[in-house]
């Protein structure tokens, strides 16, 4: 067995992916919806504070069996505009309740889903113009949105640029038929080219493809084939993210066995063959599954030691304050998390009584407000510093086999990621996370909670 088959034999374990800290099953203190609304009146009482806002879209024509999204699947299009007025209505209650959002300047605005282009053209202008007509922007404003290719139109593009969107990020996560057929995800390489070069003709500045490796009947042949048409048509930024299985939370991941699905090493194989063909075509690596161009932001917050990471993965930008509306979408300032209900009937129920559509959330303590720098800084720039000289302390055994395994560097200052680490970088996070038993970050004979997806 090779050696970094060994590691991955030693480290794959149920890890979190670390969008957030505390990661949201380790949510304990909930806010009130009047403690959260307070929570972002603090935070924009500075006429200096930077604010963004997402807003999720739920609705899909179609179920892809992979998906860990929150989404609603249907084809009926008047959900869509129903939706639209309901999402209006609860951000009238938040220009209410905080009127510093209509003063000071929105820094970025992004649409996921779901698939936000499951709304039609007159439904996103809707949704969209009343925000964006009546808000102040900073100069360097983005507007970003996802996109499912067979769902989208060159119409809904030119609509959405016209309204100041300059960014696009295309779900593809694989070409090869056979995968898409098994995830129930058809869509052509034609779909996706053509999506493409409509962006790019009209104007937008960066476009983005997501991939996902270890999904089932992924080969290396099939994998080589996907990045090989990437290079070709060369978006700026590339999330190539690890399948997350979690068919506890989501049921239609079992329509598939595991017998599909490469794992261990032959799914770390993938990665790393995506990897070296990504480099050698002329991206750079930025954190810890992103690539981008020499030219893209991404790359160059890397450089400055300002890229960011949240519920979205990678971002040149950080705000004090993140908006999310919609169904399920989560809200965060420096000190708390806000949640809103996850069940679309009842996030609708809220608004129409006139209530925030609060589900849960979490304020943070003095000391989770540090680890969570402290990761952030492991997932964005491969270090930290310890808090104290006794941090890790009750770590010991678990630091030394990670020095023995070659995976960090650790002096009386902080810690190092090393090279040879890279890929265990979720099981050197919860080397900070106080809420991980010692037991889960190193493979043992103990039964794994069924909370995380794997690390590898």
């Amino acid at each position: 067995m090779s050696e970094l088959a060994q590691l991955i034999q030693k480290y794959d374990v149920p890890a979190p992916r670390y969008t957030s800290y505390p990661t949201v099953p380790h949510w304990k203190t909930s806010p009130t919806s009047d403690a959260w609304l307070e929570h972002v009146r603090r935070v924009l009482q500075s006429p200096l504070s930077s604010w963004s806002m997402y807003i999720h879209i739920p609705f899909c024509e179609t179920l892809c069996t992979f998906c860990g999204c929150n989404t609603s699947i249907t084809k009926n299009k008047q959900v869509g505009a129903d939706y639209v007025e309901t999402v209006l209505a609860e951000w009238a209650q938040y220009l209410e309740q905080v009127p510093a959002l209509g003063e000071r300047a929105i820094k970025s605005l992004h649409l996921g889903g779901g698939t936000p282009t499951f709304l039609r053209s007159v439904e996103l202008e809707r949704l969209l113009q009343p925000l964006l007509s009546n808000l102040r922007k900073t100069a360097d404003f983005e507007a970003s949105l996802e996109v499912d290719p067979r769902r989208t139109t060159e119409e809904q593009l030119q609509r959405l640029r016209h309204l100041g969107f300059n960014r696009i990020s295309l779900g593809v996560q694989d070409l090869d038929p056979l995968v898409q057929h098994v995830i129930n995800r058809h869509q052509t390489l034609e779909q996706t080219q053509s999506i493409t070069r409509a962006a790019r003709e009209l104007g937008y500045a960066s476009i983005n493809w997501d991939l996902i490796y270890g999904l089932p009947k992924q080969t290396a042949t099939s994998v080589q084939l996907t990045i090989e048409e990437t290079l070709r048509q060369r978006p700026d930024r590339i999330a190539l993210y690890s399948f997350a299985l979690v068919p506890w939370i989501k049921p239609q991941q079992r329509l598939f066995t595991d017998a599909d699905l490469p794992q261990g090493q032959e799914k770390r194989d993938l990665y790393e063959l995506a990897r070296r063909l990504l480099l050698e075509g002329g991206y750079l690596e930025v954190g810890m599954d992103h690539f981008a161009t020499s030219t893209d932001a991404l790359t160059s917050a890397q450089m400055q030691g300002k890229l960011h990471r949240n519920f979205m993965g990678y971002t040149d930008q950080q705000t004090d304050l993140l908006l999310g509306l919609g169904v399920s979408a989560i809200s965060e300032t420096g000190h708390c998390f806000h949640q809103n209900e996850k069940v679309l009937a009842q996030y609708v129920r809220k608004v129409e009584a006139l209530q925030l559509p609060t589900l849960r959330g979490h304020e943070l303590t003095p000391v989770e407000i540090q680890t969570r720098q402290q990761i952030l800084e492991l997932m964005t720039q491969w270090s930290t510093r310890f808090l104290n000289t006794e941090q890790l302390v009750h770590r010991a055994d678990l630091v030394q086999e990670m020095l023995k395994d070659g995976l960090v560097q650790v002096d009386a200052v902080g810690l190092q990621v090393l090279e040879k680490g890279r890929p265990f970088l979720r099981n050197i996070c919860m080397l900070f996370d106080p809420n991980i038993e010692n037991e889960a970050i190193i493979k043992t004979d103990a039964e794994e909670a069924r909370v995380f997806s794997r690390s590898i």
